[in-house]
């Protein structure tokens, strides 16, 4: 036993089982992302580095870091290695987009299979698949409304994790683009009379929201921050087959965007409200402002460093973002 120990002791010391257990631990267990865009702001951030448990809904089939290339076969036909728990409702999750599975996003499950969505500006509206004696037990009066014969829960989460918000940082917002695109994107129009809802005019007929039931198996992504978020209204549901894990705990945020990018929109968009906190009365557009942004930029969120994310989405957001 001792000789053996020895030998792996050996080993994992070398380069080649460094190297083999590092892959081994991202593969299976633990693996970093960062955050790159604001559509989960202001629950996780622009810069925020975090740690992803990826045995929180089975174990992905392992791929090579970087590149993306699976390097065992789909055995189940799930995507998964080891088969396991389902996203839930409310989870923050890490998964690959329909559209490009190479590609990672970070969103919230608002809806699992079974339930109904009815969006139009500014609320998300769900009817669970559970029914509506099940809305009734769990969520208040107020918060109910009553829609093509079922009840539906109007905004779920808000209430419950502050940085979930509707708060456009440009002149628009979710509901008006959805319009615009309308056939391009996952939701189906509609037009619902007993829904207390603006009407725009569809080609030759009206509509006041859109309409999606989530396939079995399948979950609806969509960012905590709506009207600047890329997610399953636009691109679709995420299959199971997709879902690689569930953000554990930030261990570094940084504020790193040049000033270009936050004022003036270009490679994400502009953010108004971080240039008013640091520029205060300073013209946002000017050079004056852009000084004061450079001797911000790369500022260390302290207060966010090795911060638990089911614990810190439920308190309200310390930075102005």
């Amino acid at each position: 036993m001792k000789n053996f120990l020895y030998k792996l002791y050996n080993f994992s010391t070398s380069w080649t089982g460094t190297i083999i257990i590092v892959l081994l631990v991202i593969f299976f267990g633990v693996q970093s992302f960062v955050i790159p865009s604001g559509s989960m702001k202001r629950t996780l951030l622009i810069g925020d580095f975090l740690f992803a448990k990826k045995f929180s809904y089975g174990i992905s089939t392992p791929e090579l870091p970087l590149v993306g290339i699976k390097i065992l076969p789909d055995f189940n036909g799930n995507g998964h290695l080891i088969e396991g728990n389902r996203p839930k409702r409310e989870d923050i999750v890490i998964f690959y987009v329909p559209t490009n599975k190479k590609q990672h996003f970070v969103k919230r499950c608002v809806a699992v299979g079974g339930d109904e969505i009815l969006y139009y500006d500014k609320h998300l509206l769900i009817h669970f698949h559970e029914g509506d004696e099940y809305i009734k037990k769990n969520y208040p009066a107020k918060k109910i409304k009553k829609a093509m014969g079922k009840l539906w829960v109007d905004n779920p989460y808000k209430d419950k994790y502050p940085g979930i918000q509707y708060k456009p940082e440009y002149n628009g917002n979710s509901f008006m683009l959805m319009q615009f695109n309308s056939n391009k994107i996952d939701m189906k129009p509609v037009y619902v009379e007993d829904l207390d809802a603006p009407v725009s005019n569809y080609g030759i007929r009206p509509i006041n929201a859109f309409y999606k039931k989530v396939s079995p198996d399948h979950f609806y992504m969509i960012g905590d921050n709506r009207d600047n978020s890329d997610d399953s209204r636009f691109w679709g549901e995420v299959p199971y087959s997709l879902i690689i894990g569930k953000p554990w705990f930030t261990y570094f945020s940084i504020e790193y965007r040049s000033y270009e990018r936050v004022a003036k929109g270009i490679g994400g968009g502009r953010d108004w409200q971080t240039l008013k906190k640091v520029c205060k009365d300073t013209p946002l557009l000017s050079k004056e402002c852009e000084k004061k942004w450079n001797k911000y930029r790369f500022t260390i969120r302290w207060d966010r460093m090795f911060r638990d994310i089911d614990t810190m989405q439920y308190e309200q957001p310390r930075w102005v973002v």
